[in-house]
């Protein structure tokens, strides 16, 4: 009996020690493989993330706001977000009796459809918005414009710093005797605004066949036109013989270049950077300033629409990546510790994913459109 048990102790030593050879064994492999494939991990780390919103703070910046109802908002954003100098736009509803409303309650709680318009001063003035405003609206008319009818149609002009309201009833004395009758558009300081639903948000670019009262085909000092269906991505085969192996590494593998010793970093010259990969304008020479990161940097994108951000988790940081939306080109990073005077970002970018057009070959390159952003 005692000679029984010895001999399952030794057998059991023995499976014992098979056993802790082979965890040992698939440790070692792991860990081989984790190093290996370190970049990849990051790399999809990244492809994973999260679409995200950026916004500037405009707020703290130069920038300035008014806000304005004239009928359906859905067409009113759309004339105002395209003109240049217009910074951003938002739909909502406006001074109203209440601090809560929404689009099916704003016909009893007295709000109007408005729309949020930040321009930046030292592009488009005041009173330029106010002469564009008054191109689309009937400002004689009472509680309409088109054909939709309720207060919630009244035109307005809401402001929020009292020295503007000068400048508006001065601009509104200046064409009253281009109309027949009484102008009754409202001017008041901005209250009880609240921020339309998502759906009506940039509503029109969302549903270009949508109901619009105001004619978009005449718009003064329009913003040229940028569509990304223009700039197509050549395929994995045609990128890799126009690009150099660090420029395929950096816009494809999400790469990223040294630090001062790029193209781009000490570049003062006029003109625009274009995605290196589809040519889609992403930047301006107007918008570059030297933020000692190394890398050539920017407040802001030629036109918002042309990038998309996505959470970026690896290396052990929280950060924002910024891609060319024509191609998903890997571009760099924005952060949110730029100049405060031009809304607080910095579009930290690689050379790598940019190729510079200079302002005097814009023409031959097909940028001829895109000077204003320049000059």
């Amino acid at each position: 009996m005692v000679i029984l048990k010895k001999e399952y102790i030794n057998i059991l030593i023995v499976i014992v020690i098979i056993l802790l050879g082979y965890l040992i064994f698939i440790e070692n492999r792991d860990i081989s493989k984790t190093e290996e494939n370190d970049l990849v991990g990051e790399e999809i780390n990244q492809e994973l993330g999260k679409e995200v919103d950026v916004m500037p703070n405009y707020e703290k910046g130069k920038f300035k706001e008014i806000y304005l109802a004239g009928g359906c908002f859905w067409g009113v954003e759309a004339y105002f977000d395209k003109i240049i100098g217009v910074e951003f736009t938002e739909v909502g509803y406006a001074n109203g009796k209440t601090e809560e409303t929404s689009y099916q309650d704003i016909d009893s709680t007295g709000h109007t459809e408005t729309v949020r318009v930040v321009y930046d001063p030292d592009v488009v003035e005041l009173d330029n918005i106010l002469e564009y405003y008054f191109r689309i609206i009937d400002p004689t008319i009472l509680n309409r414009q088109g054909n939709d009818i309720g207060t919630q149609y009244r035109t307005g002009i809401y402001y929020v710093n009292d020295e503007d309201r000068e400048l508006i009833e001065k601009h509104i004395e200046k064409i009253s005797p281009d109309y027949d009758s009484e102008i009754v558009t409202e001017v008041e300081l901005l209250k009880n605004f609240v921020i339309g639903e998502e759906y009506h948000q940039d509503y029109l670019e969302k549903n270009p066949n949508g109901y619009c009262h105001i004619n978009l085909s005449d718009i003064p000092n329009r913003k040229p036109e940028i569509n990304p269906n223009d700039y197509k991505k050549p395929s994995d085969e045609e990128i890799k013989e126009m690009l150099t192996d660090e420029q395929y590494e950096i816009t494809q593998g999400k790469g990223t270049e040294p630090p001062f010793d790029n193209e781009y970093n000490d570049n003062k010259d006029k003109g625009i950077y274009v995605d290196v990969v589809t040519g889609l304008p992403l930047f301006s020479s107007r918008d570059k300033y030297e933020s000692g990161s190394g890398w050539p940097s920017f407040t802001k994108p030629i036109d918002k629409g042309l990038l998309k951000y996505l959470e970026d988790e690896s290396l052990g940081m929280k950060r924002v990546e910024v891609l060319s939306i024509s191609g998903d080109t890997h571009l760099g990073h924005v952060f949110d510790d730029g100049p405060e005077e031009e809304g607080g970002l910095r579009y930290c970018m690689n050379s790598g994913s940019l190729k510079f057009i200079p302002l005097d070959q814009m023409d031959e390159e097909g940028y001829g459109e895109l000077k204003v952003y320049v000059e």
